[in-house]
Formats: C-alpha cells, structure tokens, sequence
C-alpha cells in the first residue's frame, strides 16, 4: 500500500514536473527526526527546568520576527524566542511567543486526549532519577514510578514514569533493562542519557500511518499492545488498553502512536490550535523535497501555505508546518 501511495504521488509529480524525476524515495523521503519542540510560558523558566532538572544544556538561543517566522509558525504578528538544547544526541526545542500569547496547557489533559504528546527521556537509573524529579518539587502525572510486566514480551522490564514541566506539559523519564532499546541507553556513566521517542496520542493507527509512513517515509520500528494495573498507574488513565507503533526515520528519536483502544473517550485537539499555544508541540523532520506536501498533506493539513526560507538563526534552510490527522504539529525542513 505504501509503495502504491508514494507511486502514485511520484506520477502526480512528474506531470506537474516534468524535470523531476519519478523514483518514490525522492517524493518525501524522511531523512531524520531533528527535534522535538514545545511552546512554553516562559522560556527562562522552561530552560532552568531543562537544565537543572534534566542535565539538558543550551546549543542556541535567538529571537525572531517577520514574514518568515509568521508562514512557518502560522500566527500573525509572531515574535518568538527560541532556544535549542541538547541531551545526548537528542535536542528539544522550547519557543516563547513573546507576540501573540497564546492559551495555557489545558490543565484537565488526560493521557488519552488527542492533543497529547511527551518525551520519553532515558535514564540509566530510575529511581535516582525519580528521587532528583522528587527533590526539584516536579508535579506527578503517573501514581509514581512503574515496571511493565513481562508477560509483556517488548514491553516487559521497562521503567517509566510520567512527569510535567512547569507549564503542564507531560515528559516521561524510561529505564530499558539489558537486551532492550538501543545499545547506548544501557550507559551508566550520566543519570539522564538522551531522548529516545516522541509519544503522540493517535485516534486511528492506519490513518496516522497514511501520513507518517506513506507520506513521510519513516518505517515501522516496533509495535505491542500493553494494558494491565502497571500502564493504567503509568498513564493515569482507568481501563487502559494501548496499541502502540514506533516508526523511525534514518536517524533521530521515534515517534511513537499511543492508539487507546480503550476508553475511546479522548478529547480531539481544538481545530483553532495554533502554535503560541501551549498545547502545541512539534516534531522536525528533515525530508528530500518538503515542497512535495503542498501537492498532498497525506491525511493532515497545512499550516504554512507554502515552503518558507526561514531567518538564518534557524537551523535549517527551507521549510513548512503541517498537521497530522490528530493536528499534532510537525515541521517539515531541508537542510
């Protein structure tokens, strides 16, 4: 089905333009998962939080404002603050709008409303982790720390607990036992080591692999379906029962759907969602011809009308927000 969709939009491609050539690898084409970003309130505090809390530490910060900055974000009069932090070899990027402020983060989100989305920062220890978010006063979101049982066989030893930033924003720290995740998560040397996906709630898994695997070209990495005492003390969510996917570009954290099979009871994103507000989240991606999702937004929408040459403070040369089926944000850029 994949092959057939990106086929079909490589044929489109080349009647619109004949120079361009038909192969499908060049249509999309997910070359990486750059950063993952968030709106925040405040970006001195959200930056200490990062820092201090999270061993993250600061690669660039800048202000921007114009035309560019207005397409690219899809807010009118945009003046924004940016800073790029690292872990590892993962980075987040936390923006403040300085003009227009936006909405606060819904403070009754629910891990299976659809506009959520987190990080799962990986930790080599647990509860040492646990006990330093204690000690900096973090709000719980999970009852506390949870080991997924392992009748569970891709699950089965994991540690993971859900946290929230200072704006409300969920954030997940994971241990994975030996034999698990990528080699470098089993690193005792620092406590916190890198980001290893980005989780987005998913109404419908085969429409949000329309747009993220068909569209983009990220693969399917891994998939399990987890429920039980442990996932609902996790997620806070009663009755629990998750499909979850993984996909992956060539390098870069996953992206990982959270497709509640049960309750179905979720909240969809607000259709007015826009970038300044805090519940806005997105995930960069760095694609062959970001120009291709003007011609089909695979299942999403658009959200800049057309490919923009940001500021040169920006870490890439061109590129779009668009929205996926569930409005979570994702940019698409080439470097």
């Amino acid at each position: 089905m994949r092959r057939k969709a990106l086929a079909a939009l490589a044929a489109l491609l080349l009647l619109l333009n004949p120079g361009t050539s038909a192969s499908t690898d060049a249509v999309v084409a997910a070359q990486a998962v750059d950063s993952i970003g968030m709106t925040v309130a405040d970006l001195e505090r959200s930056k200490a939080f990062f820092q201090d809390v999270l061993s993250f530490t600061l690669e660039q910060e800048f202000e921007s404002a114009g035309r560019e900055v207005e397409l690219l974000t899809g807010v009118f009069g945009a003046r924004t603050r940016t800073a790029r932090l690292r872990l590892g070899q993962e980075a987040v990027e936390l923006t403040e709008f300085l003009a227009p402020r936006g909405r606060l983060y819904p403070g009754d989100t629910r891990g299976n409303d659809q506009w959520f989305q987190h990080i799962a920062i990986i930790t080599s220890d647990m509860e040492a982790a646990y006990q330093r978010l204690r000690q900096r006063g973090v709000a719980h979101a999970s009852t506390g720390p949870q080991r997924l049982p392992h009748w569970n066989p891709n699950a089965g030893g994991i540690a993971a607990f859900y946290f929230r930033d200072p704006d409300g924003h969920f954030l997940e720290i994971l241990q994975f036992p030996a034999g698990k995740g990528d080699a470098r998560w089993q690193d005792r040397r620092s406590l916190f080591l890198g980001i290893d996906h980005t989780a987005i709630v998913s109404r419908d898994t085969e429409r949000s692999l329309t747009f993220y695997r068909d569209g983009l070209g990220m693969t399917i990495a891994g998939g399990a379906e987890n429920h039980g005492v442990e996932q609902e003390h996790l997620n806070n969510v009663f009755g629990v029962r998750l499909r979850i996917t993984t996909l992956k570009a060539a390098s870069g954290p996953g992206v990982e759907l959270l497709e509640y099979l049960a309750p179905r009871d979720g909240r969809p994103a607000p259709l007015d969602l826009k970038a300044n507000d805090l519940a806005h989240w997105q995930t960069t991606i760095v694609a062959a011809s970001p120009a291709a999702l003007l011609r089909s937004t695979f299942g999403g929408w658009l959200v800049s009308p057309d490919v923009v040459t940001p500021p040169p403070s920006f870490s890439f040369a061109r590129g779009l927000l668009v929205r996926d089926p569930d409005a979570h944000g994702v940019r698409v850029v080439a470097r």
